[in-house]
């Protein structure tokens, strides 16, 4: 439960709230003391779903949201919407590897230019603190979407790292959150349904795997202990495609496995923190810290006697962190709510 000394009477304002992350940062906020939760994002027919859901499910609460239209490209209507805002969330973002592949520019004007505009009015208006939210294609980034992250993450150190005022800025990394919006179980379970093979790209291939709940957890966490310019990365299991797809027709029936080669930009394995990053990482626990390079420009202060270490021996990455055996990614990918639903037949009340 979310703690009361934090959010108690305080206006949170959701960017991209109306997706997989701003829906379940409700389910985790709702009951708590928190004034006011801002859903802010593009989708009209969205915020009226969200809406109605509230007012069904929670009618109680329901009255604590309220829906801003705006887009975070557009720098005014983002100001428009933080007057009074205490805390940000920024999830909005453009998140598919192919389409930004084929329109990289939009994926600069949402991901890249679209930060800079959250933050900057978020320093503007004095809001105290801004959790955004990367992804572990930001490291050692080898395709467009995974790039303008990279530049997300190095505007968010900039504007920390150049004086943000009371405004604390810090970064969340993690890796394939299960069943979000255009995630791989979802499409593995409609083609089960449909009785036809699973298509996978790459049965190598290895992906870290976490539940929308620990992507909830680990914001909280990093809005607890953040530091200016701080990123915090969840430690995740990870499987590969291969066991992941043997997992899901374990529970769900087997059709089959059809081998397709892999899409666009794709990794055979995602980086969560890099070499650079590992040396100067903090382990807390659950999560790592890798603290804000705060030096500036001027580097003849800077003394250096003998060797430089500038990387650790390795990165942290979905090969080498702990393996899930096809039993093991069952019980994991039945912790999503979206598998708990499908079960009982009624995948179409999740919200991706």
């Amino acid at each position: 439960m979310i703690g009361t000394s934090a959010f108690g009477g305080k206006t949170l304002m959701i960017t991209g709230g109306t997706g997989s992350f701003g829906n379940t940062v409700l389910k985790h906020f709702l009951k708590s003391d928190i004034g006011e939760i801002r859903i802010f994002s593009r989708d009209e027919k969205k915020q009226d779903d969200m809406r109605h859901m509230l007012q069904e499910r929670y009618p109680e609460e329901a009255h604590k949201v309220r829906f801003f239209i705006g887009d975070v490209r557009n720098a005014q209507s983002v100001r428009d919407a933080m007057h009074g805002v205490d805390y940000i969330f920024h999830a909005a973002a453009l998140k598919q590897v192919p389409s930004c592949e084929f329109f990289p520019m939009e994926a600069v004007r949402t991901n890249v230019i679209g930060t800079d505009n959250v933050l900057h009015a978020a320093i503007d208006e004095g809001v105290d603190r801004v959790v955004c939210l990367s992804t572990d294609k930001a490291a050692y980034p080898i395709n467009a979407m995974g790039k303008s992250k990279a530049m997300m993450e190095s505007i968010i150190y900039a504007n920390a790292r150049n004086g943000a005022g009371r405004t604390t800025i810090c970064c969340t990394r993690y890796g394939n959150v299960m069943c979000s919006r255009g995630s791989v179980i979802p499409l593995f379970i409609d083609r089960i349904r449909k009785g036809e093979p699973l298509t996978v790209t790459d049965p190598a291939m290895t992906r870290f795997l976490m539940n929308l709940d620990e992507a909830v957890d680990l914001v909280q966490f990093a809005f607890e202990h953040a530091e200016p310019g701080d990123l915090f990365i969840q430690k995740a299991p990870a499987s590969t495609i291969g066991d992941l797809a043997e997992a899901v027709q374990e529970v769900f029936g087997r059709t089959g496995t059809q081998i397709i080669g892999t899409r666009h930009g794709e990794k055979l394995y995602e980086t969560l923190m890099t070499r650079e990053e590992r040396l100067r990482a903090e382990d807390m626990g659950e999560y790592f810290r890798v603290r804000c390079d705060s030096r500036d420009l001027n580097y003849d202060q800077f003394v250096v006697e003998g060797e430089v270490k500038t990387q650790a021996d390795e990165p942290y990455t979905s090969h080498n962190t702990r393996r899930l055996n096809v039993q093991e990614t069952v019980e994991k990918i039945k912790t999503a709510e979206y598998v708990q639903l499908a079960l009982e037949g009624r995948e179409n009340e999740a919200v991706q």
